[in-house]
């Protein structure tokens, strides 16, 4: 389905995650599927994907046995092992008896239906799928980090463990070990066997020094087979199994990289794997530390022994190569290898040079955008916090891509060319950060010193707006990015250190807006820079016209956020489709708005458009991307959450192609700039994609269970609750924006192995024992299953015994340990203390050297003076404080009065408490506040917010105690305190009133949220914030509100919108009684009335199915003249009469600014009668003001709508509603127009021709239904109408004209087609091509000078197809009608003339004869 793929990037950290068959198929494990790549010397082509696990994919092999290449076997953190077939794409065996993470896998490559894996509990599972017969060994009881299978011992296993051990087993003799390989001390990474049987022609010396060297060859070996390991401690070790010891260590050499060094030190850095050539059974090929790649020849020493692979520059990997394998394809032997660097190298062994690369991608893929300068160079913005810029075009390398990730530490989520400067690449990122890159450089990019707080939307290059737009060195082009919060910013691109505008400045200003903007969600300038397009958060769309950024618009149509626009280029043959703008939001749907009269003729108010030009619908989830075709008019792609892209035809409004060839979401688009037939996309899968229009399939998006299986996947994961009442938080994306094992950010930093907390796991850590509720919970491992509690039921009664003793009833701490130990000391030493103290007292001198209070004498202190105490009491809290006891060390303060002390001790360790602060005021008031300072910031750590704002209160800090509740979102305690203690009109409250708001309103709490604008005296936000539910009570409610507030433009708006959704309903009666409410609706409330007539009139006939909710009594069908029963309605309900030209004609002045476009054949039929019914309003009301020119136009307008929708029964039934006398009903409007001008004349020609069409088929038809044959002598002279030769000239061009381009497009195709397919046809099909093109394009030139030379009046009006009433005229002729002989004759006249087509040629020629 694709053409070139762009790939999710193998996973990380994996012993074995990629390997390739002898055919060249490589597979390799990304995220939770595995890719298959056809590979060859030339290029890599992604053949397919092999879909079916759940979590990451660990491992991934072949088998390598003649016949069976198409067989895989792949491992994943869900436990399953799967057995594929690549051809069929599908499972053909899987077991899940691994309890624990599978960690490695492979192929046996003697034993074809063998598949072993191992996990990190030092399980080994032999699985041998044909029988489906599991065994599973338990060798050593440590964590498997690899393992490899003999190619010379169908029974041998090679495992490698995370403590360095390598062990061989025996699955034969139920996994026995039969070597165990010491000499590593970190995990092996690697493990590799010798392709040739035997150990000879190494030169090598045994680990332990013995052993003869005879010309560099060990004597005396014996049979056996070599091993390679690779660990961690960053040494390969070549093992013989024949004496089970080490016959050679090779250390990496330490290579100088270019750019930087990496330490050889930091063993986290490094992932040594190991390969062992089948064609090479003396070279091993191993991973270095910084990416480099070092073929190894066991034969040398020294530094002969090891050659570096990619010595040119720029050819090796930039980061740890994690997993190799190779293959021998047309005599050459190719090396693949895939890297920490998201690629994937072809090495040819031979030269040791890479011969290509393919590039992957490690996360979403946000934007897609094509340099308009650098013809086909593509940049994509990833989730691996990277860009790459692909030259799509090049000939020799077809993924030739730079990547670029200084100064990026983010996902890049936005990206946009500069429109003129080669090269200049301006980027937005997940953390707010906007910057430019020059692509041509290899400087770190410029990063704008303002930052947005949320994830940049979009960047675009468009018109300086003020301030920039004003002096002398104003720049060409200004850069502005538009992020979550709602804001864009203007930066100078000459001046990203100065700091970014916000343009919602100059939109207040330039427009005079008082009330709260819209947050704003993107943002697209119009390709010639004269206006700005902007999206919104409330579903709005908004023109501004630059520079000074004045309202021109406003779009009301989507209900939801605005995700994006897109305006149509400005090179389209057609000037109709200059001014066409394509909107997409969440609800699914695709507007296109046509603004060229909004654009052409600006109002000096700005205008409400409430009605599309185009509506696109078929996609089910959310729109995320938009790209019009810049090789066709009105040709438009966008892509979906629901999985797909889909191509449509904008003035025909259907779809043209479905690509369903992503796994996920899509997220972005775009056209190719050099072939029409070619479309990019990418999404959520991590892979871009290019696709052909004319390969796809299918034309509309997915229905039924497709549809629902793509939303059921990307809904988002809600928060869940954990043990122990712990919140976890699960992000939106489907697996995580990134795979496991990446790391945070793009650099050059490696990030760390998933299992180096492994020990961590492995510990018991999980018993709680609480004080309040005596619960134990007891670790994963002692879960009460019968099996557990018998078999742990001795730890169980251990943690039992241990929580009995905690659980005791314990003696206080005393106050004064150490003067209290003393009185522990054996008798005669107390009384010593007795004569001491005595002689203290009297001054006796006979314990000259004691001084009571201190060192042994401690215990005296508490019986002598008042300094003696203090010593003592001075002791006993260093004693406290070394203990680190400090509340002891707090009364020990208080005691003696040391209140400022007591304070500062409990502060610094943060045990303040509320008896301290009820105390503190005795220190002074400096001291008390202090202290409540500190206790806040305590309780604000311990989460108790509204006991701290409390004691804020307590020293009068007002607006700190309500910033505190704010700033912890407790905004009704805020507001609550705000309104108790603070001015009414203090901005404190209102800021509160609006921040709560922005946060309900974001919550999806609308009704609480307007409560809070409306607190805030801001009405108009709090209407707007209760329509953005979009339900018909909402708005109601909303207009409600609006009205009474005073701002009538929004009461008018969503009053009209709330109708309109009731009459889509169709309940009339509610619809008039909203736009009864609103005087400046009247002008609509006649419009509805009208639709409610037609509506009712023609479910008399049948053509109306549906059902109404509710009409009015004057609603009822009539059999007098619509256009007098539509008057009698309006004088009787509404006052509206010919009395009152001033008022009509503000009402007629009013419907002229609705929007009502053209008709296509798949315009639903409640929409087309609501056309049909403005047309007939804008009649009526034109036969009331005493217009008679209008009438007429508006009349035949609604009439040919149900012929240009292709609904002939509508075009009937409305011909017998304004026009129930015929032609006698058209003579009398004729009598009564004042002019005689020569477009009423016309326009009166085509209403007769349509009633004659009616009554052609009339005549044709019988009472009782169709027939094959006319009445005999039915007369047809009223056909003479229909055969106007100008309309004639005019139809018949423009039917040649769109077969002409129809050819053109063909032939386009064709040529596309011939040069993918079948190059050595190129060039006489080049020369066909140019052979006819020219003749082409002349035969266009001359049919439009001649469309040029056809009256205005004949095009603009329309007009029955001539050429079918003229083969249907012949038709009745032969079957019995009257045709006068000289109808007949023009009608076969103006055939032969204008019926040249080949269709109309067949359908006339049989009458000829």
């Amino acid at each position: 389905m694709h053409d070139r793929l762009l790939p999710a990037s193998p996973n990380w950290y994996c012993s074995r995650c990629s390997d390739i068959n002898a055919r060249g198929v490589l597979g390799f494990g990304a995220k939770n599927g595995i890719y298959l790549v056809q590979i060859s010397v030339a290029k890599p082509v992604v053949i397919g994907e092999l879909a079916g696990h759940k979590e990451r994919v660990s491992g991934f092999a072949f088998c390598q046995q003649e016949g069976e290449e198409d067989v895989c076997a792949s491992t994943s953190d869900d436990g399953a092992v799967k057995v594929w077939d690549i051809h069929q794409r599908a499972v053909v065996a899987q077991h899940s008896a691994h309890q624990s993470t599978i960690t490695a896998l492979h192929w046996s490559p003697v034993e074809k239906h063998l598949v072993v894996s191992g996990d990190d509990k030092g399980v080994v599972m032999c699985y041998w799928h044909n029988r489906n017969d599991i065994h599973s060994f338990f060798p050593e009881p440590r964590a498997i980090f690899c393992l490899a299978c003999s190619p010379h011992h169908e029974n041998y296993v090679a495992i490698g463990y995370k403590d360095g051990i390598v062990a061989v087993i025996d699955i034969s003799k139920k996994g026995a070990v039969i070597h165990r390989l010491r000499g590593h001390d970190d995990e092996i990474h690697a493990l590799a066997w010798c392709p040739q049987m035997g150990e000879e022609a190494l030169f090598s010396r045994s680990e332990d020094g013995t052993g003869d060297l005879v010309n560099g060859v060990t004597e005396g070996a014996v049979a056996g087979c070599y091993l390679v390991s690779g660990s961690k401690d960053q040494t390969i070790r070549i093992w013989s199994t024949a004496r089970s010891k080490g016959v050679m260590t090779l250390k990496l050499p330490f290579l100088k990289r270019r750019g930087a060094a990496v330490d050889p030190g930091i063993k986290e850095r490094i992932w040594l794997t190991v390969h062992w050539p089948k064609g090479r059974p003396s070279h091993v090929v191993s991973s270095c530390f910084g990416g480099e790649l070092v073929l190894w020849d066991l034969t040398k020493s020294g530094k002969q022994k090891w050659s570096l692979l990619g010595s040119a520059d720029g050819q090796n990997h930039s980061r740890i190569v994690f997993n190799l394998s190779s293959l021998c394809l047309d005599g050459q032997e190719l090396l693949i290898s895939t890297s920490m660097d998201r690629e994937i190298k072809c090495w040819d062994l031979s030269s040791l040079d890479s011969l290509w690369t393919l590039p992957t991608l490690g996360g979403f893929v946000y934007a897609l955008s094509f340099s308009p300068v650098g013809t086909g160079t593509l940049a994509l913005g990833v989730g691996d916090n990277m860009i790459r810029v692909w030259n799509t075009l090049s000939i020799q390398n077809k993924y030739d891509t730079k990547i670029f990730w200084q100064g990026i530490k983010s996902k890049v989520t936005a990206l946009a060319w500069h429109p003129s400067k080669e090269g200049s690449l301006a980027f937005g990122t997940d953390d707010g950060k906007v910057g430019i890159y020059d692509t041509f450089s290899s400087k770190p990019p410029q990063i704008s010193s303002s930052y947005h707080r949320r994830t940049v939307y979009t960047v675009a290059w468009g018109t300086p707006v003020p301030p920039l737009s004003f002096g002398a060195e104003k720049p060409l082009f200004s850069l502005y990015s538009c992020a979550g919060e709602g804001v864009i910013l203007q930066h100078d691109p000459y001046k990203l250190t100065a700091e970014a505008t916000d343009i919602d400045k100059v939109i207040r200003d330039t427009n005079n807006v008082k009330h709260k903007l819209s947050p704003h969600t993107d943002l697209r300038w119009k390709p010639d820079g004269t206006v700005v397009a902007v999206g919104n958060e409330d579903g709005s769309i908004e023109v501004f016209q630059a520079p000074s950024l004045k309202l021109l618009c406003t779009i009301q149509q989507h209900h939801k956020t605005i995700n994006t626009l897109q305006w149509h280029h400005q090179h389209g043959s057609s000037p109709e489709v200059h001014g066409l703008l394509a909107s997409g939001s969440s609800n699914a749907l695709v507007y296109v708005h046509d603004l060229r009269s909004v654009l052409e003729n600006p109002s000096e108010n700005p205008i409400f458009i409430t009605e599309p030009f185009r509506s696109l619908a078929g996609h089910t989830a959310k729109i995320t991307g938009l790209a019009w075709s810049p090789h066709h008019d009105g040709r438009l792609v966008t892509v979906c959450y629901d999985g797909t892209a889909q191509v449509w035809d904008i003035m025909k409004e259907e779809p043209v192609r479905n690509y369903r060839g992503h796994k996920g979401r899509l997220l972005c688009v775009q056209w190719s700039p050099v072939d029409p037939d070619l479309v990019w996309t990418g999404g959520d899968d991590f892979t871009v994609q290019e696709w052909a229009l004319s390969r796809q399939e299918h034309t509309k998006p997915p229905k039924g269970k497709r549809a629902q299986q793509l939303k059921a996947k990307t809904k988002k994961k809600k928060k869940a609750t954990g043990k122990g009442g712990m919140r976890v938080e699960e992000t939106d994306s489907l697996f995580g924006d990134d795979e496991k094992g990446s790391e945070a950010s793009g650099g050059p930093e490696e990030a760390q192995s998933d299992n180096e907390e492994e020990e961590e796991k492995k510990s018991i850590s999980s018993i709680v024992l609480p004080a309040v509720t005596g619960i134990v919970l007891l670790p994963s491992s002692l879960h009460a299953t019968p099996a557990n509690m018998m078999k742990n039921s001795s730890k169980i009664f251990h943690v039992e015994k241990i929580y009995s003793k905690i659980m005791k009833k314990r003696k206080p701490r005393s106050i004064l340990p150490l003067s209290t130990s003393m009185d522990h000391r054996p008798r005669e030493e107390l009384q010593q203390d007795c004569v001491m103290l005595a002689s203290v007292k009297h001054n006796s001198g006979t314990f000259a050297d004691c001084v009571p209070g201190t060192g042994e004498h401690i215990q005296l202190g508490l019986f002598t003076d008042r300094q003696a105490l203090y010593r003592m009491l001075q002791e006993e809290e260093d004693g406290h404080i070394d203990a680190g006891h400090y509340d002891s060390v707090v009364y020990l303060r208080l005691w003696k009065g040391d209140i400022a002390g007591a304070l500062k001790i409990a502060t610094e360790k943060g045990e303040l408490t509320d008896h301290l602060i009820s105390v503190a005021p005795m220190a002074g008031y400096q001291v008390w506040a202090q202290a409540v300072e500190a206790y806040v910031k305590q309780l604000c750590l311990q989460e108790q917010y509204l006991k701290a704002a409390s004691h804020l209160l307590s020293i009068h800090k007002v607006y700190q105690a309500i910033d505190l509740l704010k700033s912890h979102q407790l905004f009704r305690e805020a507001i609550a305190l705000s309104k108790a203690r603070l001015q009414h009109e203090d901005p404190v409250l209102k800021d509160l009133f609006m921040t709560w708001a922005a946060v309900l309103e974001k919550d999806g709490h609308y009704a609480t949220a307007a409560k809070c604008y409306l607190g805030a005296d801001c009405s108009f936000d709090a209407a707007k914030v209760i329509a953005k539910k979009g339900d018909t009570d909402s708005l109601r409610i909303a207009a409600s509100l609006a009205q009474i507030s005073g701002e009538r433009d929004l009461s008018h708006s969503l009053s009209l919108r709330c109708a309109k959704d009731l009459v889509a309903l169709q309940d009339w009666v509610a619809a008039q009684e909203v736009l009864r409410t609103q005087e400046s609706l009247l002008g609509h409330q006649l419009l509805f009335s009208v639709y409610e007539l037609l509506t009712v009139n023609l479910s008399q006939s049948g053509l109306v199915s549906w059902t109404c909710t509710s009409t009015h009594a004057w609603s009822t069908s009539c059999d007098s003249n619509f256009l007098q029963v539509v008057t009698g309605v309006w004088e009787r309900v509404f006052g509206v009469t010919a009395r009152d030209r001033i008022k009509v004609e503000d009402l007629r002045a009013q419907l002229k600014t609705t929007e009502n476009p053209k008709v296509t054949p798949n315009v639903p039929l409640k929409q087309l009668l609501s056309h049909v019914a403005l047309d007939v309003t804008l009649a009526t009301l034109s036969l009331l003001f005493g217009d008679w020119d209008s009438i007429l136009e508006n009349l035949l307008y609604a009439l040919s709508r149900g012929s240009d929708a292709g609904n002939f029964t509508l075009m009937s039934e409305i011909c017998l509603l304004l026009f129930p006398q015929g032609e006698k009903s058209v003579a009398q409007y004729k009598q009564l127009l004042e002019s005689t001008e020569e477009k009423n004349s016309v326009v009166a020609q085509s209403i007769q021709a349509f009633i004659c069409y009616h009554q052609m088929y009339q005549t044709w038809w019988s009472q009782n239904g169709k027939m094959d044959s006319v009445t005999p002598g039915a007369s047809l002279n009223f056909s003479q109408f229909l055969l106007s030769e100008p309309h004639a000239t005019f139809q018949a061009t423009q039917r040649t004209i769109a077969a002409i381009q129809q050819k053109l497009a063909s032939l386009v195709q064709q040529h596309s087609h011939v040069q993918d397919t079948d190059p050595g046809s190129q060039g006489s099909t080049d020369a066909d091509v140019s052979e006819s093109l020219p003749s082409l394009i002349a035969l266009v030139s001359e049919h439009h000078k001649k469309l040029a030379s056809v009256p205005e009046s004949v095009k603009k009006y329309p007009f029955p197809d001539v050429m079918e009433c003229c083969i249907v005229l012949l038709y009745m002729d032969q079957t019995g009608a009257s045709v006068p002989a000289r109808l007949r004759s023009e009608a076969l006249g103006l055939l032969q003339k204008y019926g040249t087509g080949p269709a109309l040629h067949r359908a006339w020629q049989r009458f000829v004869s």
